[in-house]
């Protein structure tokens, strides 16, 4: 069958579903019972198994860290793993972040690319299968996490509660086939530091560039002003100075990006501290610059460029100094082949050198993610890939981003996004993380049917 004319049929219900969940401002919130991700997470999660009860697919909630929709039956199962939560709005959007709104071909809101579209597809891939009595040998699980952004506390949940497919695919990255993942650390740089910086709160997420920062300074004057609208100059970024008397808040506008790909973003963060060291001579703000201003982490000594997955990379993602207590959360993605002891140790040689007054402390390691390229599993889902896309070029590829893959065995990502698609000229339209998100409708759609036909060859 030919899947992508199938969901020709299946259009307007897809939009209309997708603008449902498009809706749910799903951001991770306080803690409720049933309820571990915040309410916005458990509507979410609600909607979606109620779309699958309508269909008449098995259902089984797990507790609001995970949900599963499942079609067919087997000893063995395929697996596709979505997440329902969304990163926090941010700033700067010219659309309804929650409407769904469709302009020339684009859906626009938070979670069309990551990952509510996605979701969409794969349960619309589940949905045309059943429709049309697909008769498979192994079940088909949908799996929709709701802390995919913060943690993935959602499917630590799932694994040990919950059954564990044979074999799947994440739709939550890029075509063709993702069979590598960058490792993960968080690394919190805190403790007591003499910095003229009397308050600095800056940055949501340790995976987010930080696109807008501001602090506050004591001893203000107006020659600081004239270095401040120079140092704005030079390294054309916008900012702001408000004061009174000698206080003053200076701002900075840089430009947000997911800490997978720091190169694409401005850290506003960073900027300031580097503007107060060397306006200030504050030691505190400069060493801190200067161990962080590098997405490869060069002045650390941690730079390595991997075989498969190429450049280490490193994101400051939030920085927070009151009353001279600070705490710096860094977001580093290592290849397979670097040595998370050694990141460390550079950050520790580093620090004693400069001797650096905050301790540094491994917060969490999530280690790389590789499947064999040959393995059935990637070159079946390449070949449909191929088939449905008629993009014979480009080849399966490493990325950065952490996707649900690391979690469970025999897990590639794989789509939505397609490689070498240009926004339109006339319209900006961001990608994941970014304002403005948005996806091409026809682009979406097109995944649904590559999606449709993967599970059917992987389930019979």
């Amino acid at each position: 069958m030919n899947w992508l004319n199938e969901i020709e049929k299946y259009k307007e219900d897809f939009i209309s579903d997708l603008r449902g969940i498009i809706a749910i401002p799903s951001v991770k919130d306080t803690e409720k019972e049933n309820a571990p991700f915040g309410e916005g997470c458990r509507k979410a999660l609600d909607y979606m198994l109620e779309l699958g009860r309508k269909e008449g697919f098995e259902v089984k909630d797990y507790n609001g860290y995970a949900g599963v929709i499942s079609y067919g039956e087997g000893e063995e199962s395929v697996g596709v793993l979505a997440h329902l939560d969304i990163v926090p709005i941010g700033e700067g959007w010219t659309k309804n972040p929650f409407g769904g709104e469709i302009v020339d071909g684009y859906m626009f809101g938070r979670g069309t690319v990551d990952d509510k579209g996605p979701a969409m597809a794969g349960f619309y891939a589940l949905k045309m299968l059943k429709d049309n009595n697909i008769k498979l040998n192994k079940k088909i699980m949908l799996i929709l996490g709701c802390d995919e952004e913060s943690g993935m506390e959602c499917m630590e949940y799932y694994v040990k509660h919950g059954e564990i497919p044979t074999m799947g695919f994440t739709p939550d990255a890029d075509f063709p086939v993702i069979y590598g993942e960058k490792g993960g650390l968080n690394i919190r740089m805190k403790g007591t530091c003499n910095t003229v910086i009397k308050s600095m709160h800056a940055g949501d997420r340790p995976n987010i560039v930080i696109g807008k920062a501001s602090l506050v300074v004591g001893e203000w004057n107006d020659s600081l002003m004239d270095m401040f609208d120079f140092y704005l100059k030079s390294n054309g970024l916008k900012g702001s100075v408000a004061y009174t008397g000698d206080e003053a808040t200076l701002e900075i506008e840089g430009a947000f990006a997911h800490a997978a790909m720091p190169y694409n973003g401005v850290n506003a963060a960073l900027h300031l501290l580097n503007f107060v060291g060397s306006a200030f001579q504050d030691k505190f703000a400069a060493d801190t610059y200067y161990m962080l201003k590098d997405w490869q982490g060069k002045p650390l000594g941690i730079d390595i460029d991997g075989a498969y997955m190429g450049f280490l990379t490193m994101n400051t993602g939030i920085v927070d100094i009151e009353n001279n207590e600070a705490s710096i959360v860094i977001d580093i993605r290592y290849p397979n082949d670097a040595d998370p002891d050694k990141i460390m140790e550079g950050f520790h040689k580093t620090a004693k050198e400069l001797d650096y007054g905050l301790d540094i402390v491994l917060e969490h390691n999530m280690k790389p993610l590789f499947v064999d390229p040959n393995s059935e599993l990637v070159q079946t889902l390449s070949g449909v890939y191929r088939e449905y896309s008629k993009d014979t070029f480009t080849p399966n590829i490493t990325i950065g981003g952490g996707t649900y893959a690391k979690k469970f065995p025999n897990f590639v990502a794989f789509g939505p996004e397609f490689p070498n698609r240009k926004s339109p000229e006339h319209m900006y339209v961001g990608g994941c993380h970014q304002k403005d998100e948005g996806v091409n409708v026809d682009d979406l759609l097109l995944s649904v049917g590559i999606y449709t036909a993967s599970l059917e060859k992987l389930a019979k």
